[in-house]
């Protein structure tokens, strides 16, 4: 096969997939281009399954390579190592949408690799290696019922813009990234301005307006270049055994999952389950060997149960109705010596999240493909293996957590006050101490709290909620306030982030085909209903920010200098400011622009900082009295040290009412003396008078 090479346009840009030309050894490679962004995504797959395996073995890494945008990697090796934060959010981005089109039976292991190798940094190429995937999977032997496409959608100046410039984003008061099928959203991420649930509706059908041309644009590939699909036909279900199974199992598993509370319902669900198997292998013994086959039948019998009592009869597994949201407990200030802390608790979802403020010196700094960027909010979370009851390892953030932090990190960071008005570098840390549902949601209700008992000086509390979808034929049920299983055996998880004003986050992921506007606005509305409840929960503990910081926290305080006097206050090889921080035990930076931010444990500390700091930059003013040191003493008068490193001269004229024959005769090197400022020549040189400063101050 030879080069293939297709195009159209896509926002304000041409897209291209090329394929036949790299990577010819993979299953399916296609290199996009869209202006001078070039991402080669791949695709291979293992020729058979690997034992064990009880689930689809699908692993998604996108990678910036730093030759992309003419960069050498910082560090010690001086080239990429394990993947940044934002290129696990970009390969979450890709798979989300593209693992629900692989047969749910396939066992043999698939890895997608997306590869930055040219940046215009206009081009998004997280949206071109969505795109990539897809095509490359379509055009490969693996099974796929694609193609998908992602698109990124803002509104900026009152209009929706489909993939706009990384520099026109600036400017946008919503920015979605939306995916899916020509038939079908599968997923969106994104935040909002406090957008209403209309707008985000209007953007993401507009988004899949756009991503139908990129879909029929791989169908052109694949008719091209595309290779004969593998046998994907699943393997045959054995209805005896699967009536066998209810059988035994129904109403012991019907009992277990009426049980409300979430641990003692999974561990009668797995008392029921081992039961059922043990009673047919009793009567049965040729299923030895069969359990596994057993076990997904059984695994079906409980989906089924919870399911048809949802859509049929209204109620959830654990007795709530569809909008009910669980009991919501809220304390703040619940550590000692943090800044802020806050712990929320939802049923049985908890977080705890603590505020720590700190200075310019604890900003973040990210070396991406864009140049340098420092980062003055962090929201970290946490999710220990103890919040399930379960044993783990603890190697690390995981990408889920990487993932659920940055979506909680976006519905909080709109509302935090810009650096003019709060001049801290603010870390949030969430750590999930239980978890039956939407920990992320909680993280975001405990994080808003807990900046509020701080002090911090945030705009709106904010609050999230966690929907879900059980559809069966033409019956739907929207639930409110989801549990962990109710995820899990659902076909919506749509997380919701917002104010009493509207929305600042969400990401949706669906599982069903179909998902018409009617169910978008009944779940939004259903989610706005529940968002208010929380919020006014929340406000019973605290409904606004502290007037005051933490006694523990830094106090910041700053003042403007001209920049040329920035060297005044640095010093021959910062000499002068060490003098300052050591003298008055406080932490000093200088930012280009004269903006001097001065940290400290108290306010006299920070103010004698001040004092130094003005005295190494105040210009002298025509008009006003100083009490000067005479520096030197000349015969046509002295040099007057005003200010620090700044001297007048006092004509001899000018150092009494009566005629003076010496200098000598007035003042003395080392005498303290007052002088007024007469005036600055165009050369800078200041004229001081003794005579008019003693007639100012009532001793002439």
């Amino acid at each position: 096969m030879g080069v293939v090479t297709v195009s159209a346009p896509y926002g304000a840009n041409k897209i291209t997939l090329e394929t036949g030309r790299l990577a010819r050894q993979a299953d399916g490679a296609v290199l996009v281009t869209q202006g001078d962004t070039v991402v080669l995504v791949t695709v291979c797959g293992s020729k058979s399954a690997r034992p064990g395996v009880d689930f689809l073995p699908l692993t998604v890494e996108y990678v910036e390579k730093q030759y992309a945008a003419g960069k050498i990697p910082g560090g010690y090796f001086k080239r990429e190592g394990r993947l940044a934060n934002w290129e696990i959010l970009t390969s979450r981005l890709i798979d989300r949408p593209n693992r629900p089109q692989f047969p749910k039976h396939w066992r043999k292991e698939i890895q997608i690799i997306a590869t930055v190798m040219s940046t215009d940094n206009e081009n998004d190429p997280g949206i071109l290696a969505m795109v990539g995937a897809s095509a490359a999977v379509s055009i490969s032997d693996i099974p796929f019922d694609g193609p998908t496409a992602g698109c990124r959608v803002a509104k900026i100046g009152g209009q929706f813009v489909i993939n706009p410039s990384l520099k026109a984003l600036k400017d946008a008061e919503l920015e979605l990234v939306v995916a899916g099928t020509a038939d079908a959203v599968c997923m969106v991420e994104g935040e909002a301005s406090e957008a209403s649930e209309a707008t985000i509706i209007d953007a993401i059908l507009a988004a899949h307006e756009a991503i139908k041309g990129i879909i029929a644009l791989q169908r052109d590939l694949v008719q091209k270049a595309g290779k004969p699909k593998q046998d994907a036909a699943p393997p045959p279900v054995d209805a005896v055994l699967y009536n066998r199974v209810i059988d035994v199992a129904l109403d012991n598993m019907a009992d277990a999952l009426a049980i409300r509370d979430k641990k003692a319902r999974r561990d009668a669900v797995s008392k029921a389950s081992k039961q059922a198997i043990a009673e047919l292998l009793a009567s049965d013994p040729s299923l030895a060997g069969r359990e596994g086959e057993i076990n997904e039948h059984l695994h079906d019998l409980q989906s089924d149960i919870v399911r048809t009592q949802v859509v049929e009869e209204g109620i959830r597994l654990d007795g709530r109705r569809l909008e009910e949201i669980r009991p919501i407990s809220c304390e703040v200030s619940v550590l000692p010596r943090t800044h802020g802390s806050s712990l929320f608790t939802r049923g049985e979802t908890q977080a705890l999240a603590t505020v720590t403020l700190g200075t310019r010196r604890d900003e973040q700094r990210i070396d991406n493909l864009q140049g340098d960027v420092f980062v003055r909010f962090m929201l970290h979370y946490n999710f220990p293996p103890f919040c399930t009851g379960e044993v783990k390892m603890l190697r690390g953030q995981s990408r889920r957590e990487i993932g659920h932090g940055n979506l909680a990190h976006r519905g909080v960071e709109c509302l935090m006050p810009s650096q003019d008005d709060f001049n801290y570098t603010v870390r949030v840390v969430s750590e999930v101490l239980e978890s039956n549902g939407s920990s992320s949601m909680a993280t975001v209700c405990s994080a808003s709290m807990a900046l509020m008992d701080a002090g911090v000086p945030f705009l709106k509390p904010v609050a999230g909620i966690a929907m879900g979808l059980i559809q069966e034929d033409d019956k739907i049920a929207v639930l409110s306030d989801i549990l962990g299983d109710e995820d899990h055996l659902g076909d919506m998880d749509f997380k919701v982030v917002g104010t009493k004003d509207g929305i600042t986050a969400l990401q949706m992921d669906i599982k069903v085909h179909g998902l018409d506007r009617s169910i978008l606005e009944k779940a939004l509305r259903q989610a706005r209903n529940g968002r208010l409840h929380i919020l006014k929960e929340m406000s019973k503990a605290i409904s606004a920010p502290r007037a005051d910081l933490s006694l523990h926290a830094p106090r910041i305080f700053t003042l403007t200098v001209k920049p040329d006097k920035i060297r005044d206050v640095i010093g021959p090889g910062g000499k002068t400011i060490r003098g300052i921080i050591e003298q008055c035990g406080v932490q000093i930076d200088v930012d280009d622009t004269g903006k001097v931010s001065i940290a400290a444990k108290d306010g006299e500390s920070a103010q004698k900082a001040m004092d130094l700091i003005k005295g190494l930059t105040q210009e002298p003013e025509v008009g006003k009295v100083y009490q000067g040191i005479v520096r030197k003493i000349m015969e046509f008068g002295a040099f007057v040290e005003i200010l620090p490193g700044t001297d007048g001269l006092v004509h001899i004229s000018e150092l009494a009412d009566q005629r003076v024959n010496r200098v000598e005769d007035i003042v003395a090197e080392g005498d303290e003396i007052y002088v007024k400022c007469i005036g600055v020549d165009r050369q800078g040189k200041i004229r001081l008078s003794r005579r008019e400063a003693l007639q100012s101050v009532g001793q002439a």
